[in-house]
């Protein structure tokens, strides 16, 4: 007894000296940490309280997770809410997308579409899938696209290599097209064997010549590869309009490098427009070579501000013939997305697709280029009912980049650009990536489309037509701040139409 009490005694000592030893070495650095703190100038918070101040820079960092899993609604965040996100995750796992009780979204905020339904909907029996859409008519190879959703440009650099490979092979299961994004043409895009849309963004990569012009060998070589069905010449994107891409340079490995012709760990920084086009006439020259080179449609994307040039372009195809049109035109939102962009131009510089979509329909069909020139809507279009807006407004396809990075698994932790993703989807840290498995990922990219592609059916049959592209301006009501909704056909007046004439009063 006498032993174990010795024993216990000492046990006691020990753990005493341990916690003394502790306590000193936590006092001994929160000592350093202020000195440091009052010694530093650059902070005012961190010298003003010493230590205490650091807690303000933990918390605001902590601060977006605890909104995002704890005091945020389902429809309060950007850029995309719980109940957004969720519905992709449900489509994405092949869930059943019902709902009980009733819905969480209020109809009266301005803005918010209505679909008019009809009193006599569409039979499932006499529903039909929208019909394939021939693109490019006039190119050697036309293009015969059967999805009307589709993935928009995302590059390998950008998005990891698994990726990558999960969007290539859900794509081919899905039957739609896969854009590449403007870094190039990786194995992994063709791993999947689905059909690629090649994105040749101002720096053009991956058929730069040494002072980064294009590269007319490299282009044919591309061309020449059976997966690449279209081509698309970007001039600018939602997120960033006015700015070329941006791809930092921890995400430049070897392997980037060496699909885009850069040096490697530097920053990829793409020139703010194409040194080719600097107009209208040499925008369609440009795209009249790259069609006759390649042989295959050619279009091009942008975000809308200035409308006119867009009536320019119409104007010049009719005088030069229809054949020389661009093939299709990729009209991206304001509000889009991006790994990388500044803030300036990501918050206040674009159209918003309600905005510009409808815009350039009404140019098009003004000058009846509508049916040889298509058009691609783009831009926080991740849910049935902003798709099937889209094609009430004029779209012929539908193309998205973050819904698609949902389906992979993207939690929005807001880190694209830090090479720190937590889901693999955008870091090329393999340790990271292990937690994406392409065969996986591929079966929700499928899942997703064909989900999405369902519900936008399921409006349009209610509306009482056969397929979403048969949908109308009159479809859909738009709700206005006073509550009061109006159909878009009524509510959008653009500029650029000639107003009506108002009719004369007999004396």
């Amino acid at each position: 007894m006498r032993v174990d009490s010795e024993a216990f005694m000492g046990s006691i000592d020990y753990l005493s000296s341990i916690f003394i030893f502790v306590v000193g070495v936590a006092l001994l650095f929160i000592l350093a940490l202020f000195i440091l703190d009052i010694c530093q100038t650059r902070d005012a918070i961190r010298r003003n309280y010493p230590v205490i101040g650091r807690f303000r820079h933990i918390l605001s960092r902590l601060g977006e997770f605890f909104r995002q899993y704890f005091f945020a609604m389902d429809r309060e965040e950007m850029p995309f809410n719980r109940a957004e996100r969720n519905w992709v995750g449900r489509a994405s796992n092949g869930e059943d997308d019902k709902a009980p009780f009733g819905s969480t979204r209020l109809l009266t905020p301005a803005s918010t579409p209505i679909f008019v339904n009809c009193p006599f909907p569409t039979l499932d029996t006499d529903a039909t899938g929208a019909p394939d859409m021939v693109i490019g008519p006039y190119a050697r190879a036309p293009y015969t696209a059967r999805s009307i959703v589709n993935i928009s440009g995302m590059s390998f650099g950008a998005i990891s290599k698994p990726a990558v490979l999960a969007l290539s092979r859900g794509a081919k299961m899905a039957g739609c097209w896969m854009n590449t994004g403007e870094g190039g043409l990786s194995p992994y895009h063709l791993d999947g064997d689905c059909d690629i849309v090649f994105q040749i963004g101002t720096a053009k990569f991956g058929m730069r010549t040494e002072d980064g012009g294009l590269d007319k060998d490299k282009l044919r070589e591309i061309a020449a590869t059976p997966q690449v069905r279209m081509f698309e010449l970007k001039l600018s994107q939602g997120a960033k309009p006015g700015k070329g891409g941006i791809l930092p340079g921890a995400k430049v490995t070897p392997e980037i490098a060496g699909i885009r012709g850069l040096p490697e760990g530097k920053d990829a920084i793409s020139p703010n427009r194409h040194i080719e086009v600097d107009n209208v006439t040499e925008l369609l020259d440009f795209i009249a070579m790259l069609r006759e080179i390649t042989g295959k449609p050619v279009g091009f994307k942008t975000a809308l501000g200035a409308y006119g040039w867009i009536g320019q372009i119409c104007e010049e195809v009719l005088r030069r013939g229809v054949e020389h049109a661009p093939d299709f035109i990729t009209i991206d939102s304001g509000d889009g997305g991006t790994g990388a962009a500044p803030m300036a131009l990501m918050d206040n510089v674009g159209l918003p697709i309600r905005e510009a979509l409808p815009m350039v329909v009404d140019i098009l069909e003004r000058h009846g280029l509508k049916d040889r020139i298509k058009v691609i809507a783009s831009g926080k279009l991740i849910t049935p009912a902003e798709v099937a807006w889209a094609f009430c407004a004029g779209a012929d396809f539908v193309v998205s980049a973050r819904g698609f990075m949902f389906a992979l698994g993207c939690i929005q932790a807001m880190k694209c650009d830090r090479n720190t993703c937590p889901t693999g989807i955008t870091t090329h840290d393999r340790r990271l990536q292990k937690g994406l498995d392409p065969a996986d990922k591929a079966v929700r990219v499928r899942n997703f489309v064909e989900q999405l592609t369902t519900s936008v059916g399921v409006i349009a049959h209610s509306c009482g037509v056969p397929h979403p592209r048969a949908l109308k301006r009159f479809h859909v009501r738009i709700v206005q701040p006073n509550g009061l909704s109006v159909p878009l056909d009524e509510l959008y007046v653009p500029q650029c139409r000639a107003p009506k004439q108002e009719p004369k009063i007999a004396e």
